[in-house]
């Protein structure tokens, strides 16, 4: 077997970049999906500060090149990302500290586990509930609008959101920091929860919800890996191809934005996050009962539902291009 600095196989590189186009096209058209790379290490053995502080390293290469291809879009609000940003970043800080005091007493990777398996679940539910509903809304799926408890209050500063409203930063840090906590505890964009967050809770349309994401992800995920990386939690070997295969899979995905509703593919995500919750549930008991192979079936699962997500996303690009109307020719 070809070996490469750092140990892995040629074979294990290779997977590492194919899984990384995968993620990298999910990334960039639903502005999440990086979630999955931290379960992968943790089921094929790293050690949970690896494999969180590897992921917070892909999160943060794979946001910046979507970002340019959302910006190229206009699809990023800056005012709305930078206070992200700043909730985003210290609920990062926070989650970091969290995982090394629970590394500290041997509890990390139960946890980690654990936490991955309630958010994974719970979000997949919520999204495959509301995707088998009558999905009527009042502005056709472009926006939810947003609830009538969730206070804008009035109290500088505020943010002018490119819908035209205003929002003060004091509601917007909370909401952020709750996404940025498990990112920096997960290893995680959070964008699954930062999405729905900004589109259920400060009304902002889909596309702009996922190119603000992507754009908050890329700062304070690159803050988040640097601390990591200090930390030696970052694991270049394994970084690198993924990085490679997002950087092509990350600018098709934003680019299918573009030309397709992001709802087309909301069954399917929320069944991906689903499935994330079974394979992490999945490898905690092959750990506690001991059995290697429940750890190869954690694999098996999250990979095929990134590849089956990916493939849902690429056809729904593909059919969006091809029902687009043809230009007739001049005399026609």
């Amino acid at each position: 077997m070809t070996m490469v600095p750092g140990g892995l196989s040629m074979t294990t590189l290779l997977g590492f970049g194919l899984f990384g186009l995968l993620v990298g096209v999910v990334f960039g058209y639903f502005g999440m999906g990086s979630f999955m790379v931290t379960p992968t290490l943790l089921v094929l053995g790293y050690d949970p500060t690896v494999a969180v502080g590897s992921g917070l390293a892909f999160v943060f290469g794979t946001a910046v090149i979507a970002t340019l291809k959302h910006r190229e879009m206009g699809q990023v609000d800056y005012a709305l990302g930078l206070v992200t940003i700043v909730g985003t970043t210290v609920g990062i800080e926070v989650g970091k500290r969290g995982l090394l005091a629970l590394r500290s007493i041997g509890l990390a990777d139960g946890v980690v586990g654990g936490a991955y398996v309630l958010l994974l679940g719970g979000v997949g539910a919520m999204v495959v509930r509301e995707a088998l509903g009558d999905g009527s809304s009042d502005d056709d799926g472009e926006t939810s609008g947003r609830p009538s408890w969730v206070p804008r209050l009035g109290v500088r500063p505020c943010v002018s959101l490119r819908d035209g409203g205003r929002i003060s930063a004091w509601t917007l840090v909370p909401i952020t920091f709750l996404t940025g906590l498990p990112a920096g505890l997960l290893g995680i964009g959070g964008g699954f929860i930062r999405v729905p967050a900004l589109t259920y809770l400060v009304g902002v349309t889909m596309p702009i919800a996922v190119g603000t994401s992507v754009f908050a992800i890329a700062v304070s995920g690159g803050i988040g890996s640097l601390s990591w990386a200090q930390a030696g939690g970052v694991e270049l070997g394994v970084v690198a191809p993924l990085l490679l295969g997002s950087a092509f899979g990350a600018r098709l995905g934003s680019a299918i934005t573009g030309l397709v509703e992001a709802e087309t593919g909301r069954l399917y995500f929320g069944v991906m996050l689903l499935l994330g919750a079974v394979a992490v549930s999945v490898r905690q008991v092959g750990i506690r009962l001991g059995v290697p192979e429940l750890r190869v079936l954690g694999v098996v699962l999250i990979v095929g539902s990134a590849a089956a997500v990916a493939a849902t996303v690429l056809y729904s690009g593909v059919r969006a291009l091809r029902s687009k109307p043809k230009p007739h020719a001049a005399g026609d």
